[in-house]
C-alpha cells in the first residue's frame, strides 16, 4: 500500500509537470507561428528578388560586365534574405539544427564559388538533406507514438487490474480476519464454559459421593437399630406373653406362699414405648431412603443434562476451531497472493513512471511536434522553390 501511495504521489507530479509543459508549449506554438511567417515573408522576399540570380552569377560562359553585375547583385541579395531568414528562425526557436544549417548556407555561399561549384546546388543539398533529416526524424516519432500509446493503454490497464485485485484480496483479508477473531472469541468462551461446567460436574460427583456414603451409614445404622428394637419387643412380648398365662392359672389354685411377681403392665409399658421408637425408626428410615431416591433422580438428570451441554459446546468448539483453522489458511494465502500482486505492481508502477518519462515528460506533446516539424518542412521546400527559381534566373542571364 505504501507502494501505491508513492506511485499516485508520482503521478501527481508528472500531472503537476505536464501542466507546466503544456503552458511552455503555448509559448512554444507562438513562436512557432512568428517563425512561419517569417519563412513565408522570406520566400515571398526571395521570389520577388533572385528569379535568375543563380544562372546570372554562377556561368562559365563570359558576360557582359553590366549583366555579371546585375546576377550578382541579385543573387547577392537573395543569399542576405536566406541567411537573414535561417538565423532569424534558429534564434527564435532556439534550434540548433537550424544555426548549423544557417552557418553551412553561409560557408557555401561565401566561399562556395571560387572553384567554379554550383553555389545554390550546394544549398539546395544542405536543404534536402534538412529535409530528409526531419522526414526521418518524423517516421522516428510516429514509430515511436505509435509504441507508447499501446505500451501506455497496455500499462495502465495492467496497473488498474492489478490495483483492482489488491482491492479485492484486501477486502477478502479483512472479512476473513474479522470471522477468524470472532470464531476464536467464541472458541475461548466455549472453553471457558466447558470448564466450568467440568467443574461443575465435578462438585455434584464429590457431593453426592458425600450424600450417599452418609445415607449408607444412616441405613446400615438405623436398619441395625430397627433390628435390635424388634428383637427386644420380641423377647419382651414372648417373655410378658407367657406371664400373663401363669397368672390366670393360679387365680384358680389355691394361694401359694409368696414369691416374685412379673410386672407386666410395666413390660406393656415398655412394649409400647419400644414399638414407638420402631416406628420412629422405621419412618427415618424410609424417609432417607426416598431422599436417597430423589438425590440420586436429581444427580442423574443434571449429570445428563451436563453430558448432553458438554458434547453439545465440544461439537461447536470442534467446528468453530475447524472454521478458523482454515480462515487463516485462506488469509495466508490471499497475503501472499496480494504481496505476489503487490511486487507486479510495483514493478508495473516502475515501468509506468519511465514509460511516461519517454512517453509524456516532454517540453512538447508528440502533436504539437509533429506540426512544428511539418511546418519546417514546408518552409524548407519553399526556400528549395526559391533556390529553383534563382537558378532559372541564372540559365536565363547565361543564355543573354
Amino acid at each position: 500500500m505504501k507502494a501505491l501511495a508513492e506511485a499516485n504521489a508520482a503521478l501527481e507530479a508528472a500531472n503537476r509537470n505536464c501542466m507546466q509543459v503544456a503552458s511552455d508549449h503555448a509559448e512554444t506554438v507562438k513562436g512557432r507561428a512568428e517563425e512561419l511567417a517569417a519563412i513565408a515573408q522570406a520566400k515571398k522576399i526571395l521570389e520577388g528578388s533572385t528569379g535568375g540570380a543563380e544562372g546570372q552569377t554562377y556561368s562559365f560562359l563570359q558576360m557582359s560586365s553590366r549583366s555579371k553585375m546585375l546576377i550578382r547583385t541579385r543573387t547577392n541579395l537573395a543569399s542576405a534574405d536566406l541567411l537573414t531568414l535561417l538565423k532569424r528562425l534558429a534564434q527564435e526557436h532556439h534550434s540548433t539544427a537550424l544555426t548549423q544549417l544557417a552557418s553551412r548556407v553561409s560557408a557555401v555561399l561565401k566561399f562556395g564559388a571560387t572553384g567554379g561549384d554550383d553555389v545554390f546546388a550546394k544549398v539546395k543539398g544542405l536543404i534536402q538533406d534538412m529535409i530528409d533529416r526531419l522526414l526521418k526524424e518524423a517516421a522516428s516519432e510516429a514509430t515511436e507514438k505509435a509504441f507508447c500509446d499501446d505500451e501506455m493503454a497496455k500499462t495502465e490497464e495492467k496497473k488498474a487490474d492489478l490495483q483492482a485485485d489488491i482491492a479485492k484480496l484486501s477486502s477478502k483479508i479483512d472479512m476473513a480476519s474479522a470471522r477468524s477473531a470472532k470464531l476464536k472469541e467464541e472458541v475461548q468462551t466455549l472453553q471457558e464454559e466447558l470448564a466450568a461446567l467440568a467443574k461443575l460436574q465435578a462438585e455434584m460427583d464429590k457431593t453426592r459421593q458425600e450424600e450417599n456414603a452418609a445415607f449408607i451409614q444412616a441405613k446400615a445404622d438405623l436398619e441395625q437399630g430397627l433390628a435390635g428394637v424388634r428383637q427386644a419387643i420380641s423377647v419382651l412380648r414372648d417373655y410378658y406373653g407367657s406371664k400373663s398365662g401363669d397368672d390366670a392359672a393360679f387365680t384358680q389354685q389355691p394361694a401359694m406362699p409368696e414369691k416374685h411377681v412379673s410386672a407386666v403392665g410395666a413390660g406393656g409399658g415398655i412394649i409400647d414405648i419400644l414399638e414407638v421408637v420402631e416406628a420412629d425408626f422405621a419412618k427415618n428410615l424410609a424417609q432417607e431412603e426416598q431422599e436417597e431416591a430423589d438425590a440420586q433422580s436429581e444427580y442423574d438428570t443434571m449429570t445428563q443434562e451436563n453430558k448432553i451441554t458438554t458434547a453439545t459446546k465440544q461439537q461447536d468448539a470442534k467446528y468453530k476451531t475447524q472454521e478458523f483453522t482454515a480462515l487463516d489458511k485462506s488469509i495466508a494465502e490471499f497475503s501472499s497472493d496480494r504481496d505476489t500482486a503487490n511486487t507486479e505492481l510495483n514493478a508495473v508502477l516502475d515501468y509506468y513512471s519511465k514509460l511516461r518519462d519517454r512517453c509524456i515528460a516532454k517540453p512538447e506533446t508528440y502533436e504539437e511536434r509533429k506540426r512544428r516539424r511539418e511546418a519546417e518542412i514546408a518552409g524548407l521546400k519553399q526556400a528549395l522553390q526559391i533556390l529553383e527559381g534563382e537558378s532559372a534566373f541564372m540559365q536565363r542571364g547565361l543564355r543573354r
